[in-house]
């Protein structure tokens, strides 16, 4: 019961968007119904044409040519009736699909970032564009053929009663076992096109990890793993598409040939009829026994296709569940009362703090700082203690678990995020670059920018001599294939060198970038950072020396913290870490 209920959701708030386009929508049905009424008037034209060829010299040409004019205009009227439907029907679900693609992309960006950490990209990728374009497809069927299909069936039964009640009733008696049978077979079809959705998405994940870190991969060698992997799941995407396939394509062929069964039945009692010489309203004439045969046709046709939409919507109605389980996810939301707030000297305060990722595996706890303003905090140690976790806390990417964060006496909780974040600039080992110009790049920071600006703060993160060299300078559009890794983080620098914010935080800034550039990067952020309170994450220990405090962590905790020459003289898990570096 569960999962039905969860399917009906998903189709009512999809008639939702629907109606946004409730004009199209209204004159996509008008348009239908005239496609239908035209098209079912004209086996009437050429039933009363057949009563008019009774015999060799018994032609009624005069009559005939007038049946086949009016017949012309009704198949005229009928085709671009049906033109304007299906243009309108195409409108209508690329509209419905661009909206709730939209919504998706909309709530991706302002979920908190544990949402994303918990999906691979590749699977979020499947949804956010297979999905949708599966939907769409699945909509354009609904709408264009759908309603068609129903208005189609009731109208051609009315003209069969209208011409022969019984042949009608024994019409009427089959349509049941057709619909069920359709129905029976979509409700076994729909979990299938679920579970093909779902390993999709694992199919997009393990394709884009693997093509987005192809060097590592031909590095070690782990082409056949990955190859292994992307077989499995390719088998159980082949097992899942060919039962989804098998259950709605069963539905096409079994509503054939109930509906050849009604074709014989119409022609059946028609000649049965005709034969005994049926008098008043079962009487049937050559010309109205083609008629029957006629609508018989038109008759079990739309079941063919309803039987088609009800299958392709199976797989819409799955798709369009993943898509609302993304736009459904909780919003990264501020507490009541949030304040706007800008830091008037930069104080942080690290009170008690625990945090975890995986709460039955505690990473940080009992983790107490006090850093002044204007000071330089290193924060180094090994792989995994917790580094960049202080620096996602700092940004409020992750809430801490206990504890509090203040930052000028006020506790981050009762700060607006984007307030927050705003007070801090940030550069993380790894860059990111948009496809855009290079001024676009560095100014995605501070967007009223001026040209000098740009130029000033590329010069200070020593990223204007290979600007100067690309084709257009900093007109150049650049994507992340366009640049090395050094240059990117060079105008990552940039964008804060542009921003000058009143915190910094330097997350590896300087890993891919050569020891010469670095010493003048280093002294650029000497200046940047004067007077500036500053959080800097380091493994090249050298860079650090002259921070005013450095903090030691080691599975979550800060261990030893000091100056680096105090920490030298206390030959302790520093001073190990420092000459490892630095062993022949």
């Amino acid at each position: 019961m569960k999962r039905r209920n969860g399917k009906t959701g998903a189709i009512m708030r999809v008639w939702r968007y629907v109606d946004n386009y409730r004009a199209a929508f209204v004159l996509s049905l008008a348009c239908s119904a005239v496609f239908v009424g035209a098209s079912l008037y004209l086996p009437i034209l050429f039933g009363r044409a057949a009563d008019m060829i009774t015999g060799k010299d018994s032609v009624d040409f005069s009559g005939l040519f007038g049946i086949f004019v009016k017949a012309a205009v009704f198949a005229a009227i009928a085709g671009v009736s049906q033109w304007a439907a299906e243009s309108l029907c195409i409108r209508i679900a690329d509209g419905v699909t661009r909206r709730i693609r939209n919504d998706a992309f909309s709530r991706l960006s302002r979920v908190p970032l544990s949402e994303i950490d918990r999906r691979p990209v590749g699977d979020i990728l499947s949804v956010e564009i297979g999905d949708a374009d599966r939907l769409s497809d699945g909509l354009l069927l609904g709408f264009s053929r759908f309603f068609t299909g129903i208005l189609t069936i009731v109208g051609t039964l009315v003209c069969m009663i209208i011409i022969n009640p019984v042949i009608a009733a024994a019409v009427a008696v089959l349509t049941p076992v057709s619909l069920f049978t359709a129905k029976f077979i979509a409700g076994r079809t729909y979990k299938h096109f679920g579970r093909q959705a779902e390993i999709t998405g694992e199919q997009s994940a393990i394709i884009d990890e693997t093509l987005g870190n192809l060097a590592a991969v031909k590095a070690y060698n782990a082409e056949s793993r990955f190859s292994s992997d992307f077989g499995e799941i390719n088998e159980r995407l082949k097992d899942s598409s060919f039962k989804a396939i098998f259950f709605s394509s069963l539905t096409n062929p079994t509503t054939r040939f109930i509906n050849a069964c009604v074709y014989a039945a119409v022609a059946f009692f028609g000649a049965l009829l005709a034969v005994n010489g049926a008098a008043g309203a079962l009487a049937v004439t050559a010309g109205s026994l083609l008629a029957l045969l006629s609508y018989a046709n038109k008759y079990t046709k739309p079941f063919n296709e309803i039987s088609e939409v009800m299958a392709e919507l199976s797989g819409a109605k799955a798709c369009a569940e993943r898509l609302f389980k993304i736009i459904d996810a909780k919003e990264e939301t501020d507490a009541e009362g949030a304040e706007e707030f800008v830091p008037s000297k930069g104080d942080v305060r690290i009170e008690g703090v625990g945090f975890s990722y995986d709460k039955s595996r505690p990473l940080i706890k009992g983790f107490d700082l006090d850093v002044k303003s204007g000071q330089k905090i290193a924060i180094v140690g090994p792989t995994g203690c917790g580094k960049t976790t202080f620096i996602n806390l700092l940004m409020r990417f992750y809430d801490v678990d206990e504890g509090k964060i203040t930052v000028d006496g006020k506790d981050i909780k009762g700060v607006k995020r984007k307030a927050l974040r705003a007070c801090y600039g940030m550069v993380l080992q790894d860059a990111w670059i948009r496809k855009a110009s290079v001024k676009d790049n560095i100014k995605i920071g501070k967007k009223d920018a001026s040209d000098s600006e740009v130029e000033e703060a590329a010069r200070l993160a020593r990223a204007d001599g290979f600007i100067k060299r690309l084709p257009f300078g900093y007109d150049t559009v650049i994507s992340e294939d366009g640049l090395s890794e050094g240059q990117k983080q060079l105008l990552s620098i940039a964008r804060v060198m542009l921003c000058l914010p009143p915190m910094i935080i330097l997350d590896e800034a300087t890993s891919s970038i050569d020891t010469r550039t670095e010493i003048k990067i280093q002294q650029a952020f000497d200046g940047l950072t004067e007077g500036k309170t500053s959080f800097i994450v380091a493994h090249r220990l050298s860079t650090i020396v002259s921070a005013d405090v450095i903090l030691v962590m080691n599975a979550g905790n800060v261990i030893e913290q000091g100056t680096h020459s105090e920490l030298m003289e206390k030959k302790g898990f520093y001073y190990d870490l420092y000459n490892s570096q630095f062993k022949n």
